[in-house]
Protein backbone atom coordinates (compact mmCIF):
# COMPACT_ATOMS: atom_id res chain seq x y z
CA UNK A 1 0.00 0.00 0.00
CA UNK A 2 1.74 3.20 -1.22
CA UNK A 3 0.43 6.16 0.32
CA UNK A 4 -1.57 9.25 -0.82
CA UNK A 5 0.41 11.82 0.38
CA UNK A 6 3.56 12.18 2.17
CA UNK A 7 4.72 14.54 4.11
CA UNK A 8 8.18 15.67 3.27
CA UNK A 9 8.99 17.09 6.59
CA UNK A 10 7.85 14.35 9.15
CA UNK A 11 7.62 11.41 6.74
CA UNK A 12 4.05 10.94 7.62
CA UNK A 13 1.94 9.04 5.13
CA UNK A 14 -1.48 9.90 4.81
CA UNK A 15 -4.06 7.61 3.18
CA UNK A 16 -7.55 8.70 1.31
CA UNK A 17 -10.52 6.63 1.88
CA UNK A 18 -10.20 4.82 -1.40
CA UNK A 19 -6.49 3.55 0.44
CA UNK A 20 -8.56 2.29 2.94
CA UNK A 21 -10.98 0.60 0.91
CA UNK A 22 -8.30 -0.95 -1.65
CA UNK A 23 -6.45 -2.19 1.83
CA UNK A 24 -9.79 -3.60 3.17
CA UNK A 25 -10.26 -5.33 -0.44
CA UNK A 26 -6.53 -6.64 -0.35
CA UNK A 27 -7.22 -7.62 3.32
CA UNK A 28 -10.49 -10.16 2.21
CA UNK A 29 -8.80 -11.71 -0.99
CA UNK A 30 -6.19 -12.76 1.37
CA UNK A 31 -8.31 -15.08 3.05
CA UNK A 32 -9.40 -16.75 -0.39
CA UNK A 33 -5.84 -17.74 -0.26
CA UNK A 34 -4.68 -15.62 -3.57
CA UNK A 35 -0.98 -14.20 -3.72
CA UNK A 36 -0.28 -10.51 -3.34
CA UNK A 37 1.19 -10.97 -6.75
CA UNK A 38 -2.00 -12.38 -7.93
CA UNK A 39 -4.38 -9.41 -6.59
CA UNK A 40 -2.10 -6.85 -7.39
CA UNK A 41 -2.09 -7.88 -10.89
CA UNK A 42 -6.22 -7.62 -10.60
CA UNK A 43 -6.66 -4.40 -8.84
CA UNK A 44 -4.06 -2.83 -11.58
CA UNK A 45 -6.52 -3.74 -14.00
CA UNK A 46 -8.02 -0.46 -16.29
CA UNK A 47 -11.01 -2.30 -17.01
CA UNK A 48 -13.47 -1.66 -14.39
CA UNK A 49 -15.50 -4.82 -15.55
CA UNK A 50 -12.59 -7.00 -15.66
CA UNK A 51 -12.28 -5.92 -11.58
CA UNK A 52 -15.96 -6.35 -11.19
CA UNK A 53 -15.91 -9.51 -12.86
CA UNK A 54 -12.94 -10.88 -10.53
CA UNK A 55 -14.67 -9.46 -7.48
CA UNK A 56 -18.06 -11.41 -8.30
CA UNK A 57 -15.74 -14.77 -8.50
CA UNK A 58 -14.16 -14.19 -5.18
CA UNK A 59 -17.67 -13.90 -3.55
CA UNK A 60 -18.56 -17.50 -4.98
CA UNK A 61 -15.66 -18.56 -3.87
CA UNK A 62 -15.88 -16.92 -0.52
CA UNK A 63 -19.57 -18.34 -0.52
CA UNK A 64 -18.55 -21.88 -1.61
CA UNK A 65 -15.96 -21.98 1.42
CA UNK A 66 -18.46 -20.36 3.90
CA UNK A 67 -21.14 -23.58 3.16
CA UNK A 68 -18.50 -26.32 3.51
CA UNK A 69 -17.49 -24.58 7.14
CA UNK A 70 -21.41 -24.50 7.94
CA UNK A 71 -21.30 -28.42 6.88
CA UNK A 72 -18.79 -29.22 8.74
CA UNK A 73 -19.65 -27.39 12.09
CA UNK A 74 -22.75 -29.82 11.55
CA UNK A 75 -21.44 -32.65 11.31
CA UNK A 76 -18.98 -31.39 14.48
CA UNK A 77 -22.03 -30.66 16.33
CA UNK A 78 -23.14 -34.00 16.29
CA UNK A 79 -20.44 -35.56 17.24
CA UNK A 80 -20.26 -33.25 19.90
CA UNK A 81 -23.72 -33.82 20.85
CA UNK A 82 -22.97 -37.51 20.85
CA UNK A 83 -20.15 -37.33 23.65
CA UNK A 84 -22.12 -35.17 25.26
CA UNK A 85 -24.78 -38.29 26.01
CA UNK A 86 -22.42 -40.13 26.98
CA UNK A 87 -20.82 -37.53 29.25
CA UNK A 88 -23.85 -36.52 31.12
CA UNK A 89 -24.03 -40.65 32.31
CA UNK A 90 -26.87 -41.47 34.30
CA UNK A 91 -29.38 -40.17 36.44
CA UNK A 92 -30.10 -40.29 39.89
CA UNK A 93 -34.06 -41.03 40.94
CA UNK A 94 -33.93 -37.38 42.94
CA UNK A 95 -33.49 -36.60 38.50
CA UNK A 96 -29.82 -35.31 39.31
CA UNK A 97 -26.99 -36.51 36.73
CA UNK A 98 -23.71 -37.87 37.72
CA UNK A 99 -21.05 -36.97 35.32
CA UNK A 100 -17.82 -38.21 34.58
CA UNK A 101 -15.17 -35.32 34.43
CA UNK A 102 -11.43 -35.20 33.47
CA UNK A 103 -9.09 -33.22 36.38
CA UNK A 104 -9.30 -29.78 35.70
CA UNK A 105 -7.12 -26.99 37.00
CA UNK A 106 -8.36 -23.55 38.17
CA UNK A 107 -7.31 -20.13 39.27
CA UNK A 108 -8.72 -18.63 42.18
CA UNK A 109 -9.42 -14.89 42.20
CA UNK A 110 -7.70 -13.04 45.39
CA UNK A 111 -10.70 -11.05 45.81
CA UNK A 112 -14.12 -12.26 43.96
CA UNK A 113 -16.59 -13.87 45.41
CA UNK A 114 -19.97 -13.92 43.63
CA UNK A 115 -20.77 -13.00 39.75
CA UNK A 116 -22.26 -9.75 39.15
CA UNK A 117 -22.85 -7.60 35.67
CA UNK A 118 -19.54 -6.05 36.13
CA UNK A 119 -16.87 -8.88 37.00
CA UNK A 120 -18.32 -10.86 34.31
CA UNK A 121 -18.06 -8.10 32.26
CA UNK A 122 -14.57 -8.63 31.49
CA UNK A 123 -14.13 -11.30 33.48
CA UNK A 124 -10.98 -13.03 32.34
CA UNK A 125 -8.81 -9.86 33.02
CA UNK A 126 -9.49 -10.31 36.28
CA UNK A 127 -7.50 -13.19 36.23
CA UNK A 128 -4.87 -12.54 33.82
CA UNK A 129 -3.84 -9.52 35.89
CA UNK A 130 -2.93 -12.15 38.85
CA UNK A 131 -0.57 -13.68 36.90
CA UNK A 132 2.05 -13.99 34.21
CA UNK A 133 -0.20 -13.55 31.13
CA UNK A 134 2.50 -14.90 28.40
CA UNK A 135 2.41 -18.45 30.95
CA UNK A 136 -1.56 -18.98 31.01
CA UNK A 137 -4.56 -19.09 29.03
CA UNK A 138 -8.17 -19.56 30.02
CA UNK A 139 -11.66 -21.18 28.74
CA UNK A 140 -13.99 -18.80 28.83
CA UNK A 141 -15.77 -19.78 31.96
CA UNK A 142 -16.86 -18.19 35.47
CA UNK A 143 -17.78 -20.54 38.24
CA UNK A 144 -17.73 -20.08 41.87
CA UNK A 145 -15.34 -22.66 44.31
CA UNK A 146 -16.67 -23.50 47.88
CA UNK A 147 -13.98 -25.26 49.97
CA UNK A 148 -13.64 -24.79 53.79
CA UNK A 149 -16.47 -22.71 54.15
CA UNK A 150 -15.04 -20.21 52.20
CA UNK A 151 -15.90 -19.37 48.55
CA UNK A 152 -14.19 -17.93 45.49
CA UNK A 153 -14.36 -17.23 41.63
CA UNK A 154 -12.49 -18.87 39.46
CA UNK A 155 -11.13 -19.19 36.11
CA UNK A 156 -10.61 -22.44 34.09
CA UNK A 157 -7.23 -23.06 33.07
CA UNK A 158 -6.06 -24.05 29.71
CA UNK A 159 -2.43 -23.34 29.96
CA UNK A 160 -0.67 -22.83 33.30
CA UNK A 161 2.39 -22.68 35.34
CA UNK A 162 2.98 -23.04 39.47
CA UNK A 163 1.50 -20.06 40.73
CA UNK A 164 -0.52 -18.80 44.05
CA UNK A 165 -3.90 -19.94 44.15
CA UNK A 166 -4.12 -22.67 41.73
CA UNK A 167 -6.83 -25.49 42.67
CA UNK A 168 -6.69 -29.23 41.03
CA UNK A 169 -10.39 -30.66 40.67
CA UNK A 170 -9.45 -34.48 40.39
CA UNK A 171 -10.89 -36.61 37.38
CA UNK A 172 -13.85 -39.02 38.85
CA UNK A 173 -17.90 -38.85 39.22
CA UNK A 174 -19.85 -35.52 40.22
CA UNK A 175 -23.23 -35.11 41.12
CA UNK A 176 -24.65 -32.19 38.94
CA UNK A 177 -27.93 -30.23 38.16
CA UNK A 178 -28.82 -27.22 35.81
CA UNK A 179 -30.91 -24.65 37.84
CA UNK A 180 -31.77 -20.76 38.26
CA UNK A 181 -30.77 -18.44 40.76
CA UNK A 182 -33.31 -18.45 42.61
CA UNK A 183 -33.08 -22.66 43.71
CA UNK A 184 -29.41 -22.36 43.61
CA UNK A 185 -29.30 -22.22 47.39
CA UNK A 186 -32.04 -25.42 47.53
CA UNK A 187 -30.14 -27.79 44.75
CA UNK A 188 -26.67 -27.27 45.91
CA UNK A 189 -27.63 -28.08 49.49
CA UNK A 190 -30.07 -31.03 48.05
CA UNK A 191 -26.91 -32.20 46.46
CA UNK A 192 -24.64 -31.90 49.19
CA UNK A 193 -26.77 -33.81 51.33
CA UNK A 194 -27.05 -36.21 48.49
CA UNK A 195 -23.36 -36.66 48.14
CA UNK A 196 -22.86 -36.75 51.76
CA UNK A 197 -24.77 -40.11 52.17
CA UNK A 198 -23.21 -41.79 49.49
CA UNK A 199 -19.68 -40.67 50.18
CA UNK A 200 -19.61 -39.25 53.99
CA UNK A 201 -18.10 -36.22 52.68
CA UNK A 202 -17.85 -33.11 50.16
CA UNK A 203 -14.10 -31.61 50.27
CA UNK A 204 -15.86 -28.88 47.71
CA UNK A 205 -18.72 -27.75 45.60
CA UNK A 206 -18.19 -26.17 42.16
CA UNK A 207 -21.20 -23.55 40.70
CA UNK A 208 -20.57 -22.94 37.28
CA UNK A 209 -22.15 -19.57 35.68
CA UNK A 210 -24.05 -20.28 32.73
CA UNK A 211 -24.99 -17.10 30.95
CA UNK A 212 -28.62 -16.80 29.18
CA UNK A 213 -28.84 -13.31 28.41
CA UNK A 214 -26.76 -10.04 28.90
CA UNK A 215 -28.38 -9.48 32.22
CA UNK A 216 -29.25 -12.89 33.35
CA UNK A 217 -27.86 -16.18 34.09
CA UNK A 218 -27.99 -19.42 35.38
CA UNK A 219 -25.98 -22.42 37.21
CA UNK A 220 -24.46 -25.68 37.02
CA UNK A 221 -23.70 -26.97 40.18
CA UNK A 222 -21.25 -29.78 40.84
CA UNK A 223 -20.24 -32.16 44.19
CA UNK A 224 -17.62 -34.71 43.90
CA UNK A 225 -18.52 -38.13 44.20
CA UNK A 226 -14.85 -38.82 45.42
CA UNK A 227 -13.86 -41.64 47.63
CA UNK A 228 -16.34 -44.12 49.16
CA UNK A 229 -19.06 -43.99 45.92
CA UNK A 230 -19.95 -47.53 47.34
CA UNK A 231 -20.37 -46.83 50.94
CA UNK A 232 -24.14 -46.22 50.94
CA UNK A 233 -24.86 -49.53 49.50
CA UNK A 234 -22.68 -50.87 51.92
CA UNK A 235 -24.54 -49.35 54.59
Amino acid sequence: MKPSVRDEWTGWRYYTREDVIRLQTVKALRTMELSLERIKTVLGYDDLEEIVAFLDEAKKRADEKIAALIKAKEKIQLARDDYAKKLLGRSTADGYVIRRLPKRVILLSDTLTEPSLDNLWNYLAHFYNLIDPEKFSFEDLAGVYTAGGVSRMFAVCRRYEDAAGLVTLPEGEYLSCDCGGDEREETLSSLVREAWEICGEVPFTVEKVVVSGILSWTWQIEVPLLGGQNRKKEN
